[in-house]
């Protein structure tokens, strides 16, 4: 059975698991009957919905999201009606046109606040709240308020995290924090306390507003008071793939649905099944798996705003027809496709949440870089993200209002006698694997393993990982089968391992 914690914050008592959701009659292991919430930190699973996991995650893993950055939410109603709610960063209108020319200054994006999207997150939060929400708003953060209101211990998993990133993390000497201890964010409680009794207007007009953007353009960034003021969220139907036995629940672009979706259309065709990974087939195996990413990678080109580009192209990319057409490409040798026009980053959160009446919300949050721009807004407490990085060698240009490319794929899958709710942390590694302290959702891989390897939903979360990065090198995490990895790269070009462990290369 997988670890289960009760734990009461105010009126809210939750239950504590890992990654996926599912109901199954008879109950087995891995599955809740009544429902639970996976977040990222054990402490954030505390509260009985999304928003207010949110809240209290973006004080725990502030490096990966927060309210400076964006969401993008899938809920699924008890009716089996899903909607997507995309509260992403925008362009602001004063953008320098020339921004993207700064794409290979990797300093930059980290450094100023040029790369500042208009945080979308807090709009977010109220459109689903609006929709859906049954508590009151104040209540939402009244637990996670109570929870830090003394601060936060750090320990020695974020420690080597916050290594030379932003002044939150130094006493008044200017001296860094070590483990265990306290870092106290007096500024973004004060802030949060007036958006729980004001409401996300608080923050989008008005003082903390004023605040904000003054602080966001001493940063150099280009944020006006109107930015904020105009922001709006997208609300869409999610778009439906079947997947063997299940309908699956994506959401839309410039979202990172369409590349799962895909990957998981083409490799179905393969007809995998427990017997996949054993003997020499779990090399035939990864290799296809490897291959069809590379092909992803050629896509996401194609996966933008809908406001500013048409959905047509990227439709076909979740058809049967397209993944027939790629899989018949996918020989026994490795092959170079599309060699994608992007660049890898790190931040980001999920939660998933399932409720007795069979609701459900995966919802992924995200600042983009580890700390996002690393830009404190020092009235506000806002950590403020580097979003607008995210069209670099994607786009040649963008427009205001337009939101940048994503590869974050909250999703939820329903067959007749199961529910699962998905989603992963690691930036552009959310769909094809990553890592973030081992606390990281696998979407691709813990899919497979499920679904089509047998193994059980522990098993399809702890196996390691095999990731293909933007130039199409594979990395391969801590654990991957030596024996396995060193028959793949006899007939593979080029294996190498980036930030995982080397394994071989050729």
């Amino acid at each position: 059975m997988l670890t289960e914690k009760k734990i009461s914050i105010g009126a809210i008592t939750v239950s504590l698991f890992i990654l996926i959701v599912t109901f199954l009659s008879p109950c087995k292991n891995g599955c809740y009957r009544s429902g639970s919430v996976a977040a990222d930190t054990e402490d954030c699973s505390a509260v009985d919905a999304a928003i207010a996991a949110l809240i209290c995650t973006s004080f725990f893993n502030p490096q990966s999201m927060g309210i400076g950055g964006g969401s993008i939410f899938t809920v699924m109603e008890s009716s089996g009606k899903v909607t997507t709610i995309n509260s992403r960063e925008t362009v602001p209108r004063n953008v320098k046109s020339d921004l993207l020319d700064l794409c290979p200054d990797e300093a930059s994006k980290t450094s100023t606040g040029k790369w500042i999207g208009v945080p979308g997150e807090l709009r977010g939060y109220v459109e689903a709240h609006r929709r859906f929400g049954k508590l009151s708003w104040a209540e939402l953060f009244k637990g996670t308020l109570e929870l830090v209101k003394d601060g936060i211990r750090i320990n020695e998993l974020v420690l080597p995290i916050i290594l030379n990133t932003i002044k939150l993390y130094s006493d008044k000497n200017g001296m860094l924090l070590k483990t265990n201890d306290i870092v106290k964010f007096e500024k973004l409680i004060e802030t949060l306390k007036i958006i729980a009794d004001k409401g996300a207007d608080a923050f989008y007009n008005g003082a903390i507003a004023n605040n904000l953007v003054r602080d966001i353009n001493e940063a150099g960034g280009n944020i006006t008071e109107e930015d904020l003021k105009e922001y709006k969220v997208s609300v869409t139907d999610a778009w439906v793939v079947p997947l063997g036995e299940y309908q699956m629940y994506i959401p839309p672009p410039p979202a990172g649905g369409i590349t799962l979706s895909f990957v998981l259309n083409v490799l179905k065709g393969f007809h995998f099944d427990s017997n996949s990974l054993e003997g020499e087939n779990k090399t035939l195996t990864y290799h296809r798996y490897i291959e069809s990413l590379k092909y992803a990678n050629g896509l996401k080109k194609d996966i933008r705003d809908p406001k500013f580009m048409s959905t047509e192209r990227a439709k076909t990319f979740i058809t049967d027809s397209f993944a027939d057409d790629i899989r018949s490409f996918i020989g026994d040798e490795s092959q170079y496709y599309h060699k994608p026009p992007y660049m890898d980053s790190v931040g980001t959160s999920h939660v998933s949440v399932v409720t007795k009446d069979g609701s459900a919300v995966s919802v992924t949050s995200t600042i983009n870089y580890v700390f996002g721009s690393r830009i404190l807004s020092p009235s506000t407490g806002v950590i403020l993200n580097n979003q607008l990085a995210d069209f670099c060698q994607r786009v040649n240009k963008f427009s205001r209002g337009e939101q940048p490319p994503s590869s974050m794929a909250p999703i939820v899958l329903k067959s007749k006698s199961k529910l699962l709710v998905i989603g992963g942390s690691g930036g552009d590694r959310i769909t094809t694997g990553g890592r973030l302290q081992r606390i990281v959702l696998f979407l691709f891989q813990a899919l497979m393993n499920h679904l089509w390897f047998g193994k059980s939903l522990k098993e399809a979360i702890d196996a390691p990982v095999v990731f293909v990065n933007s130039s199409n090198t594979v990395e391969f995490e801590n654990g991957f089968d030596k024996h396995h990895l060193s028959l793949w790269s006899s007939f593979q070009t080029k294996t190498v391992s980036l930030g995982f462990e080397t394994l071989g290369s050729v």
